[in-house]
């Protein structure tokens, strides 16, 4: 009788253990793009209107991207930032975008340091490729994009709520300090 009881309560921890971590984790339906991109419309620069916290942007200011297309296939990719504020020091860091196969190129997966990837699926595309909404599955990251260093506020409204829709913690987003791109 002892060892049943022994073997109940062990039982018994562990479905408390998974109840405990279960709760923990946020379930989210599963994340939609846009059904395709035309990835020689969207090569180019995007500067950055927001973003989720991310530790490699600390302390970024006035970030942009730049996009091509590099004849194997793959995505180049320059992130470029201020670090200490608009008249800190430029910062790049170079990667490549694989587009997942089947995905109609919306979703690509990033590579800044071999092996590691990440998930760079495109959320929201303005039909003239003006603003684009960035996120990652897990819901970690989240950028507004724009081809220009300013977005209109009734669009980033609408890109913030559908975010907020698809489970984005929404509440994190940091605007991003573009002033050396705006200032005559």
């Amino acid at each position: 009788m002892k060892k049943e009881t022994k073997l109940l309560l062990t039982a018994g921890a562990v479905l408390a253990g998974v109840a405990i971590l279960s709760s923990c984790s946020r379930q989210h339906a599963p994340l939609q793009t846009v059904p395709t991109v035309d990835l020689h419309r969207y090569m180019g620069r995007w500067y950055e209107i927001a973003r989720l916290p991310q530790r490699f942007e600390k302390g970024c200011h006035c970030v942009y991207a730049e996009y091509s297309l590099n004849p194997d296939g793959y995505v180049e990719v320059k992130n470029t930032c201020r670090k200490g504020g608009p008249n800190g020091k430029e910062d790049s860091a170079q990667g490549k975008g694989f587009p997942v196969e089947g995905s109609g190129n919306s979703k690509l997966r990033v590579q800044f340091f071999w092996p590691f990837r990440g998930d760079y699926w495109i959320l929201d595309l303005d039909p003239d490729y003006a603003y684009v909404l960035v996120g990652s599955p897990d819901r970690e990251s989240l950028w507004v994009l724009s081809r220009t260093p300013t977005l209109d506020q009734d669009v980033l409204e609408r890109l913030v709520q559908l975010a907020d829709q698809k489970g984005f913690p929404v509440e994190k987003l940091l605007m991003t300090d573009q002033s050396c791109f705006t200032q005559e």
